[in-house]
């Protein structure tokens, strides 16, 4: 069938390839077998032809970073959403679900994902939990991933996100790495520099999504690492780090999505939209489609696809124009998957046998005691994972000295509630930034331990927000008066509906607009809430165990 002695399967006919290999555009049908391309040129014969009418056909897109459980829907759920926007491959960090559940977690995550139309690649989740400072579900040494690193779809080791704890030659940590040398390691260090890059480098990572400059992806490339181009809900970076690429570097990047909601992936797409981004601020089509896909497959050592050549897999986005980059026909494996937008099939349900995860230990309250009249709040940044960390002043104790929120002042009460372990444990703290002026926001996503985080301007509405949470089995709410105005249910480990990606959409976004109704100013809040308990980004963070200063990566006060 490659020679043409006998007709192939299927014929994509008519097209313009878009040659990742070549850095050219050609004329050229695509000849198919199975699930693989067989051949690339002129006059080839199928029993099956597709006519393409002189559009362009891309390699299909590959997403170098992703957490589906950002996507609040199971793994066929996320593939129907984004496979109408050309991403046929994915690699996947199923370390939220491991937080909660463990090995147990990951492996129901491979087993949802097989046999899917979509691609799910998954790298071992290198840090459960992300540090010391919380209270996670589960906890995964080297021995876990080992066994993990067994199954044929797992490729590496995630992202290495307790960069302090390498930097210090932490045993356990130089075990993982230890134990995947000579496979991909993912790397995680937002703002890392000069020798401290160079020792996290040397201990063998190989790749970052994590920059915030483009000097400072200029760094980790001419270190060696690939750079991850991230635009996702909460962590706007692409276009600070787009000026690195240039046409002598741009083989060094890729683009990833890490952390998107399921309207944002339905609507503005994944690593299509990223594309765009990049292609409408100024870079080459070719360029971003090399980047949205040879790039990140040699990346992970995937020779198999990220190019239409034969002996790949027969993933192929069909697009009007370049620049618009919106696809009209997509395959994966050879089949049609999605057409003018929509999915075309789809729908596969997740497998049973998640347990409940919902296990607090309840207080009858979530007041904090006034110990002095200054507390470290931790400021958001617009878009950004990274927060500030300010010292402000409070209003008088009120009844019972106690430290309320201040809502006139945008200074909110910040709670966060263990829920693994029935420990009782509950850090406290303040945040500024949401813009609520009454009510509460709760979460059972937060990563990356995902114990239930509740941002409010009334503590009366936290502790009904965090109860509302448990009580559906995971999820997000807003709440105001005592009385649940909107709710998300998440009943699979907290993190996870198995449901139409739109349902789930559709009740996101009415959540934001009745957060918004109570003052709220932020575009995602729950994405914001969400990442205020990870204590391995800067700068101030809040856990179960209490107010932490990731830049010293240790506990302190709340109060000055």
């Amino acid at each position: 069938m490659a020679r043409g002695l006998e007709p192939a399967d299927v014929v994509v006919r008519g097209g313009r390839i878009v040659d990742v290999l070549t850095q050219e555009i050609r004329r050229a049908d695509v000849a198919i077998v199975g699930q693989w391309i067989v051949g690339v040129g002129e006059g080839l014969g199928g029993r099956e032809e597709i006519d393409v009418g002189g559009r362009f056909v891309c390699p299909g897109f590959v997403d170098a970073h992703v957490h589906v459980e950002s996507s609040m829907v199971a793994p066929g759920r996320f593939a129907d959403a984004v496979l109408p926007h050309g991403t046929t491959t994915i690699v996947s960090d199923p370390h939220e679900i491991a937080n909660v559940l463990g090995v147990d977690g990951v492996r129901w995550m491979l087993d949802a994902s097989e046999g899917l139309d979509l691609s799910v690649l998954v790298m071992a989740p290198a840090c459960v939990p992300a540090s010391r400072l919380e209270t996670a579900g589960a906890r995964l040494v080297a021995a876990d991933l080992v066994a993990l690193a067994k199954h044929p779809r797992v490729l590496g080791l995630a992202e290495m996100m307790n960069y302090p704890g390498v930097l210090a030659g932490d045993p356990e940590e130089l075990a993982k790495l230890a134990a995947f040398a000579g496979l991909p390691i993912d790397g995680h260090v937002p703002g890392v520099r000069g020798p401290d890059l160079q020792a996290y480098v040397a201990a063998g990572v190989v790749s970052d999504h994590e920059c915030l400059t483009a000097d400072e992806a200029r760094e980790k490339v001419a270190l060696g690492m690939t750079v991850f181009l991230r635009e996702a809900t909460n962590a706007r970076n692409l276009l600070d780090v787009l000026p690195a690429v240039t046409p002598r570097n741009a083989r060094r990047f890729a683009f990833c999505t890490d952390d998107r909601v399921p309207g944002e992936l339905l609507d503005d797409g994944s690593i299509d939209a990223l594309a765009r981004m990049a292609i409408g601020a100024g870079l080459d089509p070719l360029t971003a489609i090399t980047m949205a896909s040879l790039n990140a497959a040699e990346h992970y050592g995937l020779r198999d696809r990220g190019a239409i050549a034969p002996g790949r897999r027969a993933d192929l986005v069909v697009v009007e124009d370049l620049h618009a980059l919106r696809p009209s026909l997509v395959l994966a494996g050879g089949r049609v998957v999605a057409r003018d937008g929509e999915r075309v099939g789809g729908g596969a349900l997740a497998p049973s046998g998640l347990p409940p995860t919902m296990n607090v230990a309840w207080r009858d309250h979530l007041r904090l005691a006034q110990e002095s009249d200054r507390v470290r709040a931790i400021g958001l940044i617009a878009d950004q994972l990274i927060t500030t960390s300010s010292v402000e002043s409070l209003a008088a104790a009120g009844s019972g000295g106690v430290a309320g929120p201040d809502p006139a002042r945008d200074l909110l009460r910040l709670s966060v509630i263990e829920r693994h372990t029935a420990s009782g444990a509950v850090g406290q703290g303040f945040v500024s930034g949401f813009g609520l002026r009454r009510g509460a926001l709760a979460s059972s996503v937060a990563h990356d331990s995902h114990n239930i985080v509740v941002a409010a301007a009334d503590d009366g509405d936290a502790l009904v927000a965090a109860r509302a949470v448990a009580e559906m089995g995971g999820g997000l709410v807003v709440v105001a008066g005592g009385e649940v105005r909107a709710a998300v249910a998440l009943p699979l480990a907290g993190l996870l509906a198995d449901r139409p990606p739109r349902e789930v959409a559709d009740e996101l976004a009415h959540a934001t607009r009745v957060a918004a109704e109570l003052g709220c100013v932020l575009t995602a809040p729950f994405m914001a809430l969400s990442f205020l308990a990870l204590p391995v980004i800067p700068s101030l963070k809040l856990t179960d165990q209490g107010l932490v200063d990731v830049d010293a990566f240790a506990l302190t006060p709340v109060f000055v």
